[in-house]
Parts: C-alpha cells; sequence; structure tokens
C-alpha cells in the first residue's frame, strides 16, 4: 500500500483520491493546501487528519511515499521540483509543464533522486482505450490506417466568465491555461499513444479574450495519413470519434471516458460491438498502473512514459508558438 498526499482540493485531487482507494493499491495520509481551511476541509472527507501549509513540511513527513499534484498548471513546476528534490515519487496531473525545458528538468532531478515522476494521462490507461489501440496496431480488421478524427469539444462553465469579463486561471496565460493544454491534449495523447509523434503539426485556434486559446482544429501529419482534432472548451460537439483504415472504421464515443468501441466493415456492412465494462471510478486504472510501476521500481516502463510526456508537450509547445500563445512562465 502506497502512502501519498495530494497537492490541490479541487474536484480532480476528489477523483483521484476516490479512484486511488478504489483500486487498494493507495492510500491518502496527507493533505496538502494553502489555506488550513481548504486542507482541513478535504481531509475530513477521507478520515486524513494530517494537514500542511508548507511543501518542506509535507517532505519531511515520513508517512508519504508519492504526492499527486494538481494545483494550477503554471504551479506544477515549482512544487513537483521541491518534492522531486525531497525524495518523494511525484504524480504530476496534465499538463505538467508550462514548458519543455521544465519538464527535461523534472525528470533529470528524478532520474538523479532515483524517484519517478510520472504525468496523469489516465485514458491511455482505461482498459476501451487499450482495446481500441490494440485493433489499430494489429491491423487485423483495420488494415492499413488511411486517417482519424478525433474529438474533445466540451463548453467549459468557467467560458461564462470569460465572456462576461472576468479571468478564470484556466484560462489566462499567468496560470498557463488554455484549451488546447486543458483538452486539446487527450486527442493529441490520444494519437501519440497509438500512432507515435507526428512528423508536424498545425494549429488553427480562436482566441479567448484573455489571451488563450478556447479551441480550434488541429492537424498531426503522419507519413501516409492525418489526423484532425476538434478541441474546445468554448463550445460542445457531440460527434463521434473515428479511425479510418482500409477495411473499415473503428468508432469511439470519444478520446477519454471511452464506453463505446466499434468496428464497421467496409465488406460486410456490418458493426461488431468491443466495448468493454468502464470503471465506476475513471482514474482507477491509472492508479493501478502507477503503483505498479513504483512498487515494482519498472523503470522501462516509466521511461516510456517519459518520453510519451516530452513528444507531447513537443507538439502542444509548437501548436501554441503557432498562434501566439505564451505563457508568462516562459518569459522569466
Amino acid at each position: 500500500m502506497l502512502k501519498f498526499a495530494i497537492v490541490g482540493t479541487n474536484w480532480i485531487t476528489d477523483w483521484w483520491t476516490k479512484s486511488a482507494h478504489a483500486s487498494k493499491q493507495w492510500e491518502l495520509t496527507a493533505v496538502y493546501s494553502r489555506t488550513p481551511e481548504s486542507g482541513k476541509a478535504f481531509a475530513e472527507k477521507y478520515n486524513v487528519s494530517t494537514i500542511y501549509t508548507s511543501i518542506p513540511d509535507l517532505i519531511a513527513a515520513k508517512d508519504v511515499d508519492a504526492v499527486y499534484i494538481a494545483s494550477p498548471n503554471s504551479l506544477h513546476y515549482a512544487q513537483a521540483k521541491e518534492i522531486l528534490h525531497g525524495g518523494k515519487h511525484v504524480i504530476l496531473e496534465k499538463p505538467a509543464t508550462s514548458t519543455v525545458a521544465e519538464l527535461d528538468e523534472l525528470f533529470e532531478i528524478a532520474n538523479q533522486k532515483g524517484v519517478f515522476l510520472i504525468e496523469a494521462y489516465r485514458h491511455i490507461h482505461e482498459e476501451n482505450f487499450k482495446t481500441a489501440k490494440k485493433l489499430v496496431l494489429e491491423q487485423k480488421k483495420l488494415g492499413p490506417i488511411y486517417g482519424a478524427s478525433l474529438v474533445y469539444a466540451s463548453f467549459s462553465s468557467r467560458y461564462h466568465n470569460v465572456l462576461a469579463g472576468e479571468r478564470p486561471n484556466i484560462f489566462t496565460l499567468d496560470f498557463s491555461g488554455g484549451s488546447l493544454v486543458d483538452l486539446g491534449v487527450y486527442p493529441i495523447s490520444f494519437a501519440i499513444d497509438i500512432f507515435g509523434k507526428p512528423n508536424s503539426q498545425v494549429y488553427q485556434a480562436f482566441m479567448a479574450p484573455t489571451g488563450v486559446d478556447g479551441g480550434g482544429f488541429i492537424l498531426l501529419q503522419y507519413e501516409n495519413f492525418s489526423v484532425q482534432i476538434n478541441q474546445s472548451k468554448a463550445f460542445t460537439s457531440t460527434a463521434p470519434t473515428e479511425i479510418y483504415g482500409e477495411k473499415g472504421t473503428i468508432s469511439l464515443n470519444g478520446v477519454a471516458d471511452i464506453s463505446s468501441v466499434k468496428f464497421w466493415s467496409n465488406k460486410t456492412k456490418e458493426t461488431e460491438d468491443f466495448s468493454g465494462p468502464v470503471a465506476e471510478n475513471n482514474m482507477q486504472a491509472e492508479a493501478q498502473e502507477f503503483a505498479r510501476i513504483i512498487e515494482g521500481n519498472d523503470k522501462a516502463a516509466a521511461a516510456k512514459l517519459e518520453q510519451f510526456s516530452k513528444d507531447v508537450i513537443a507538439v502542444t509547445t509548437d501548436l501554441r508558438r503557432q498562434n501566439g500563445i505564451v505563457f508568462k512562465a516562459e518569459r522569466k
């Protein structure tokens, strides 16, 4: 049983904690928050009595093996850096950092200290994602790939605040926000995990009044096919996610929280259903995998996830720069 602390007392840390506990491989032992009040409110839900308002105190805790960080994006780097130097494993909610240089440095520290740094892309660990990936890579059903259309466009309630002239953290350059790094990373990482890093990429974004992207359309170019991505926090799409091949089409209900995996055959004009059960806690699969890596000291699996994270941020950084989106963290 891995003992962990959380940094950030929002809905995503709540999801992680419930999922980690459901895996029966993790135990929440401490909560960090900048204010004792919010830390106490979160801790009481899980019968935890240890609350920290100081990162050094958290690092000194002997009953904490790993720390799950889900603070605002711009805070990830400094918090993870301090905790990694303290010799504890770090699970870092996506996007791990604001810049490529920050991510490279964190992985270097983790490797030097002999601890694991893992970026939490939950959807690539889901069973139905793995089923879809297997169908694509085996090519028995699909055949050679012709292309794909990936969708993650979901209107954010906080975009009402943006339209009202406010500046929610996730929609500001100061906090390394925007649709691309919040939602766009889901289809981008979906594509990279299945097809690999693209040869090139293009992003046509529309900009929110706060200076970050509200969403837009992305084209990932591979050697023999392209992947088009529709992603946004300013509108909602109900279109499916599809992968096209010589022999047919794989259709999914989305790129995350996948509940439907179907194959339509060009030859028979019939549909086969490959959908499997969906876990009640949608971060449980990643919690189990991260525990396996840490407890088993699986450096090979960790190295693959490290390269995966580096490939994703390389792509998103290029896409941001194409649209003049420069985070405050990059202006230091």
